[in-house]
């Protein structure tokens, strides 16, 4: 299947094994950031990366773990909080909701599952922003619960890039 590539403009053909995030084929062979640029629900993420000056390093060797909220996600947070957050002034506050969301590492859902499994039902996640998230089962979901007691469900699991996995959830986790 011929598909045209957002961000060459060139068709290019999507391996079998490829999957789709936000309307855009995500090639394992490409970056978190080369990725998640061309997929049209997480264009909130993408655009707070760039403020927060976190594109080098999204884009370097890794490995990363990235759970990715969504546009929605981030329309769910209450009133001005986007906004505010993308303000210069608020740059180190920006930067360190969005490490938190990285876990170093490369951590597919079954990794996670593994780890889950090991912890007696859950795992502790330490992210590059230094703090903990808790990942649990509910069903054959996996849920994280952020620092303020925010729960988070991986929507998509194991999106493969060159330097990392990304699991797209449907909030935004706070540090607390």
């Amino acid at each position: 299947m011929a598909e045209t590539g957002s961000d060459t403009g060139m068709a290019m053909s999507a391996p079998a094994d490829t999957v789709t995030v936000g309307g855009a084929p995500m090639y394992a062979n490409r970056t978190i950031v080369a990725n998640a640029v061309n997929s049209a629900d997480h264009t909130t993420l993408v655009a707070a990366v760039k403020a927060a000056g976190l594109v080098d390093t999204l884009n370097g060797a890794g490995p990363f773990t990235v759970f990715a909220p969504t546009n929605a996600a981030f329309a769910a947070l209450p009133a001005g909080t986007v906004d505010t957050l993308l303000k210069p002034e608020n740059k180190a506050q920006l930067t360190s909701v969005l490490t938190y969301h990285v876990v170093g590492g490369r951590l597919t859902a079954a990794d996670l599952m593994e780890r889950i499994r090991a912890g007696g039902g859950s795992a502790m996640l330490t992210t590059v922003q230094g703090g903990m998230l808790t990942a649990r089962m509910s069903g054959s979901n996996i849920v994280v619960t952020d620092a303020a007691g925010g729960t988070a469900t991986v929507t998509q699991a194991d999106v493969l890039q060159s330097n990392g996995v990304i699991h797209v959830t449907d909030k935004v986790f706070l540090p607390g």
